[in-house]
């Protein structure tokens, strides 16, 4: 049937022909001829002028046809008229016409732009292997050397020879449209021809295909089904996404080949195997850049517009999931639902042998392949974050610098932000959202900055809160990546997948970008590691309608294409702006300079910490001098100072309560009881307090005191810091009063005195006692009853009511101490009447109180008067005193008193300069030290107590120009690279 359907239409075809020809014999001119005749049999006559149609779609994208061989085409003559025998003439035309070697060219034109663009892409993908070319052996570089490759250039063909081998592909494409043209008017031989051609596009083999358009009888009563176009399309899409897959698994297997070959010449360069060939990476030096100027602060206008990654997002959005997808290890605390980020951290990616992390700070490295030492780094960042956040803060503006070196890693530096938040929850201080925005705003307006704007892609867009700050901060989106996260999620919950593709394109938010990313960052397990994710997001991307349905390119997806694009726009960034930077600092620096000489001509630059590191000196050296002070000195001082704060107690409460008594025996009896009592509770201690006070004394004084021209006034505050400090944390010995307790007692119970030298001093010390005790004594009198006559006429002053009310009480009381000198220390109450009345009498009314208190003060004038009499008496009584004072009326046992409390206290202050020299300088100079270690790590410290624009300006000269230095450093390991 299908040969008696194609001979019938072959006959119609014929008959056409013969109308034509009007049954003439011999040339037929070329306007008579057939269309298709005239395309081929005459393709360069000067009349025929056809326009070229464009290229088939299918050719142009993707061909499976572009290996086949190319054939000549071999024309059989022609005799012009009409020939009733020729069987089939138009089926052999159109067979020769559309022989494979016309499909196979034209399918080498699509294929080719096909494949190289598919090569070009490819080759971008493919990492920068330039600076390991001292893999390769020397003996390749010098090749050259070796073998002539001009002349065997010259040998070579050129292109312009080549060229004339190949064959007219516009005449062929143009003969092949006028056949199409032909075809398509109606004759349905040829419409079979053209739709066996484009099944044979689809099929693999050529042979199979002609086969097939040839031969469709064999297959018995099988129907032919014409493809549509839309099919056609379908097929090619998926036979394209095959091949991408397959291509993409073949480049990560030579990716992954690379990376344990960079691993072992790392490995090899830790030997010091090529030490001299490779030296610190860019991006350490310029992270190092980078760690500098966040310390520097900005003042003279100098701003910090080096390039950084930010990464941004609403909390939970997945920030720290794509940081650690692309540092390749679960680097960061994580919690569910709860703020974990609380202050920005840097992270600097570079190449290494190891996968490892270390912080700025700290020499300690972190294996990343080992579970425990990835527990121990998140737990170290968490502590440094609650460390940073100040109290009552939820976040903190400073940033923990964190270095991630591995194979295979995209080198660059990218700083993960706090994730910001619409609503303050409670434990949250009511400043947290403000504060984020702020630290995201002083990060992005950088104009340097590349913003990597992370949006959750299983959630609705329009609860997205960063998008409208990022496009506040970069508008433009020259500078802005967005990465759609959690696409699985996205996919399956959301009812529209084109509102996805929106969402790639910035079609829902005002926010515009460089580039469109779609990611997924596990399936919601943080005990997921990370090969794992990755392997899952590959699978989903493999399976995914986003990607067969052609709503997202396969460069957009996946966090390994993510961090390759995110790398190369950092370095371009790098590159375009570090030089301009570099210029900046250079001018800043100059005006510095030019400040300094100005203002301090004749003074060394010193900075912060240098100045630190004289002034501990310093104080180190005062310390030292402690234990040069004299014991002499230390005896005097703290014999002084004791005598000072017991005084009171001994004259009070021992001395004048047992020199009231009637006798000698209860004089001795009541000092002994009450020596005793003073002895076991509070003497020792006292002892321990003065001892403790005249040490810091004199450590303050050694602290202050001016050192002539060399003083310098801006060491003062830290010196006074330092010596508090140490104050604060030194203690004295918990034994030394046990021990001086019992130096005390036996000191109080001896009462021999020896020669009559010490005899004289027992009495001047008396003597010095009692009259400050008689000074002070008269001084609270005159207060009390107002001035004499004599400064009332000399410097015009009057007394008040009570004032005089007190003189004439004093003046009635004194009356009666000169009527009995004997007169006990406390008043009768009949006493008192009198007095109260004889005052009375002279219109002076009175309160008995107030009679008490002033004779408290009349009869203490009176017995220390009467004390200082009998010392008198006693400096010739020290021969009764060895006889003790048997048949004698002159008794001194106020003199032994006095001697036994001047013995202790020579005692007491012995001791305690014996412990000062032998143990608290000492510890007190350990404390010194201990303090002066701390401050020098607590940068703070030091800046609230070495302030001054000297200082400031010096720290500010030194930052740039270290910054300045690195910045050359790394501008030309730049340029050596390129």
């Amino acid at each position: 049937m299908w040969r008696l359907r194609r001979a019938a239409v072959a006959c119609e075809v014929c008959q056409s022909l013969v109308k034509h020809s009007s049954g003439i014999k011999g040339s037929l001119p070329l306007q008579k001829l057939h269309l298709v005749s005239r395309s081929i049999y005459h393709s360069h006559h000067p009349t025929l002028k056809l326009q070229r149609p464009q290229l088939r779609t299918s050719f142009q994208l993707f061909s499976t046809l572009t290996n086949l061989p190319l054939r000549k085409l071999k024309l059989s003559p022609v005799k012009y008229g009409y020939q009733p025998h020729r069987n089939f003439w138009p089926a052999r035309l159109a067979a020769r016409l559309l022989k494979l070697r016309y499909i196979i060219l034209g399918s080498a034109v699509g294929g080719g732009y096909t494949a190289k663009k598919t090569f070009d892409q490819w080759k971008d993908m493919i990492p920068d292997l330039s600076d390991y070319k001292w893999i390769v052996p020397d003996i390749v570089w010098e090749i050259d050397d070796y073998i002539d490759f001009e002349k065997i250039r010259n040998a070579l063909p050129n292109s312009e020879d080549l060229a004339k081998l190949a064959p007219d592909f516009d005449k062929i494409v143009e003969s092949f449209s006028l056949l199409k043209d032909f075809f398509t008017t109606g004759h349905k031989l040829v419409s079979e021809i053209i739709g066996a051609s484009d099944l044979l596009l689809l099929l693999g083999s050529p042979e199979e295909t002609a086969f097939r358009a040839t031969d469709h009888g064999s297959e018995g009563d099988k129907p032919y089904r014409k493809v549509s176009d839309k099919e056609k399309i379908d097929q090619l899409q998926e036979e394209l996404l095959r091949t991408q897959l397959k291509y993409q698994r073949i480049l990560e297997r030579l990716e992954k080949e690379n990376k344990e070959l960079r691993k072992l010449v790392l490995q090899k360069d830790d030997k010091g195997i090529h030490h001299s060939k490779l030296k610190k990476s860019l991006i350490d030096m310029y992270s190092e850049v980078l760690d500098v100027l966040s310390d520097y602060d900005a003042s003279y206008n100098t701003q910090d517009h080096l390039p950084r990654v930010v990464v941004v997002g609403d909390q939970s959005a997945g920030k720290t999931s794509v940081l650690e997808m692309i540092a390749q290890a679960r680097i960061f605390p994580r919690g569910s639902g709860e703020m974990m980020t609380r202050s920005p951290v840097k992270v600097t990616l570079s190449e290494g042998p190891h996968h490892v992390a270390l912080f700025k700070d700290s020499s300690r490295e972190f294996d990343l392949t080992k579970e425990e030492d990835l527990a121990a780094l998140r737990h170290e960042i968490e502590l440094r974050m609650r460390k940073n956040v100040k109290e009552g803060c939820t976040v903190s503006p400073e940033t923990i610098s964190l270095n991630v070196k591995g194979p295979g890693l995209q080198r660059m530096v990218l700083v993960d932000l706090p994730g910001v938040i619409n609503t303050v929850t409670s434990g949250m201080a009511p400043d947290t959202k403000e504060t984020i925005f702020s630290i995201s705003k002083a990060y992005m307006q950088n104009p340097n900055a590349i913003i990597l704007c992370i949006q959750d892609g299983s959630v609705d867009a329009e609860r997205s809160i960063v998008t409208d700050l990022v496009s506040q901060m970069d508008p433009h989106g020259r500078r802005t990546i967005f990465v759609l996260t959690k696409v699985d999620l996205a996919e399956k919950n959301v009812a529209s997948p084109s509102r996805i593709q929106q969402i790639i394109e910035g079609k829902l938010f005002p926010m515009k970008a460089l580039g469109y990313f779609a990611v997924v960052t596990g399936k919601g397990n943080s005990s997921e590691n990370i090969e794992a994710i990755r392997e899952y997001e590959e699978e989903f991307f493999q399976n995914s309608k986003l990607l067969k349905t052609s709503m997202l390119k396969a460069h957009q997806v996946t966090t390994r294409n993510l961090s390759l694009a995110v790398s190369d726009c950092f370095w371009k960034m790098v590159r375009e702006s570090v030089e301009q930077q570099a210029d900046s600092f250079k001018a800043t620096r100059f005006n510095l300079e030019t400040e300094w000489k100005n203002n301090y001509p004749r003074l060394r630059e010193l900075d912060r910490n240098e100045l630190f590191e004289k002034a501990k000196n310093e104080i180190l050296d005062e310390v030292i001098s402690l234990s040069q002070v004299t014991p002499k000195h230390w005896e005097e001082i703290l014999q002084q100072s004791l005598w000072e704060r017991v005084s009171t107690h001994v004259i009070e409460n021992i001395y004048l309560p047992a020199a009231q008594t009637l006798n000698s025996g209860t004089f001795n009896t009541t000092v002994d009881i009450k020596l005793k009592q003073w002895t076991d509770k509070q003497l020792p201690n006292k002892a321990v307090e003065v001892a403790w006070e005249t040490l810091q004394e004199e450590f303050s004084r050694f602290m202050t005191e001016p050192k002539g021209k060399e003083h310098d006034d801006i060491f003062d505050k830290l010196k006074e810091a330092v010596k508090e400090e140490s104050i604060k944390r030194h203690k004295w010995n918990d034994f030394a009063e046990d021990s001086l307790r019992v130096i005390q007692h036996n000191a109080l119970e001896d009462r021999s005195i020896s020669d009559k030298q010490q005899w004289d001093a027992a009495i001047y010390f008396m003597e010095e006692a009692l009259q400050a005790r008689l000074k002070d004594t008269e001084s609270a009198i005159e207060n009390m009853v107002g001035p004499d006559w004599k400064k009332r006429w000399l410097y015009w002053k009057n007394r008040t009511q009570e004032q005089c009310v007190h003189n004439e009480t004093k003046n009635e009381l004194e009356k009666m101490l000169k009527c009995n000198e004997e007169h006990p220390a406390y008043l009768a109450s009949d006493e008192i009447t009198t007095v109260r009345k004889n005052l009375e009498s002279r219109g002076v009314e009175v309160d008995p109180s107030l009679i008490k208190d002033t004779w408290h003060q009349v009869y203490r004038r009176h017995f220390l008067k009467t004390a200082l009499n009998h010392c008198n008496l006693c400096r010739r009584g020290f021969y009764y005193y060895q006889r003790h004072f048997i048949d004698s009326e002159l008794e001194c046992n106020d003199v032994v008193l006095f001697w036994r409390i001047q013995r202790m206290l020579a005692i007491t202050a012995n001791t305690l300069r014996q412990q000062l020299t032998n143990t608290e300088v000492r510890r007190l100079e350990k404390n010194v030290k201990e303090v002066l270690e701390d401050f020098a790590e607590d940068s703070q410290k030091k800046i609230k107590l070495l302030t001054g624009k000297r200082v400031q300006l010096a720290e500010d000269l030194k930052k740039v120009r270290e910054i300045q230095e690195k910045l050359d450093a790394f501008i030309e390991a730049l340029h050596k690279e390129k």
